[in-house]
């Protein structure tokens, strides 16, 4: 198939150990796409991957990126739900997976691509299939939030939490977020009707003073432990819970108020991107893109993610679209 440029990680380590190399140029096999990756995103399970990534079966040299946007180069036998020059978004699997979105082509099971959402751009798009199929997937089918109902998310500003705060908007929930004191802005601007400063300490006493004592609906956590540990007495009776890490925590409240707690790890479907793009094509949801670098820059934007950033996401520009 010939070379293609991709960012190798060569050593399980730091951000100094992404190379850019020529490799082999993928072919996709039955029921696989072959993409030409416009834009891949970085996600802090790149982070830890890159810094030890044999928890999901991987072992270097190997290509990270679980984001990615581009147009269909080639399709393998079976594969027939879209054609060359298709544009499409999709996370690619982790586990098992040493071939990732960080080069100019990429194969994957077609049954996990969906159709880029029209009205968004590849730097838009690459930034939604994980962290925005993750907040769909918490909120909407796990805690089946319903209009009117008060939403709760713990570290609204992020990646993650960013759409979190944008999708249970959209539902027609009101939704208190949290952030530290200079994502404020970036909470309002998303639309929480409620913007709270975690670093305080205060957030479960003014979550009942909002919801008069009662408590909220649902809560969604981006953080787990700690903030799971809080949320429970300030969750009403019978109401749930949702984390993307673990609670490890004391959670004795879960049974005398009869909450649910849902623990969520994405699985890739195509049915949940197809959703999440049509809220974007309603202008309902809209990623948060920090900045956009050339994949040359690759291990500065590993470097930038380390530090902490908390404001929407890094992307990666891996090619030009014509």
């Amino acid at each position: 198939m010939g070379p293609m440029r991709a960012a190798v990680l060569s050593r399980f380590g730091g951000p100094e150990n992404l190379e850019l190399k020529d490799v082999e140029k993928p072919a996709p096999g039955p029921g696989q796409l072959l993409v030409r990756v416009i834009c891949a995103s970085v996600n802090p399970v790149d982070a830890k991957l890159r810094h030890d990534g044999s928890w999901a079966g991987l072992s270097p040299p190997v290509i990270l990126g679980y984001d990615a946007s581009g147009v269909v180069a080639g399709a393998g036998p079976g594969a027939t739900r879209f054609k060359p020059g298709d544009e499409v978004y999709y996370t690619p699997e982790i586990f098992g997976n040493p071939h990732g979105s960080y080069a100019e082509y990429e194969v994957v099971p077609e049954a996990i691509v969906a159709p880029k959402p029209a009205g968004l751009g590849h730097a838009q798009a690459a930034s939604m299939p994980l962290a925005g199929g993750t907040a769909y997937e918490a909120l909407v089918r796990r805690l089946r939030v319903q209009v009117g109902e008060v939403v709760l998310v713990h570290g609204g500003a992020g990646g993650v939490g960013s759409f979190a705060v944008q999708i249970a908007r959209a539902a027609g929930c009101r939704v208190i977020a949290t952030a530290g004191p200079e994502n404020q802005s970036t909470l309002h601007r998303l639309g929480a009707d409620h913007c709270l400063d975690y670093t305080g300490g205060g957030v479960a006493k003014a979550v009942l003073e909002l919801t008069g004592g009662r408590g909220v609906d649902a809560v969604f956590s981006t953080a787990g432990g700690q903030t799971i540990a809080e949320s429970l007495p300030v969750t009403r009776p019978g109401g749930r819970l949702a984390t993307i890490l673990g609670p490890g925590v004391d959670l004795d409240l879960l049974y005398p108020r009869n909450l649910t707690l849902h623990g969520v790890f994405l699985t890739r479907e195509a049915a949940r991107l197809e959703e999440l793009g049509r809220l974007a094509e309603r202008g309902q949801v809209r990623p948060l893109v920090e900045a956009v670098l050339p994949l040359e820059q690759v291990a500065d934007a590993h470097r930038r993610m380390d530090s902490g950033h908390g404001r929407g996401k890094l992307v990666l520009q891996v090619a030009q679209h014509d």
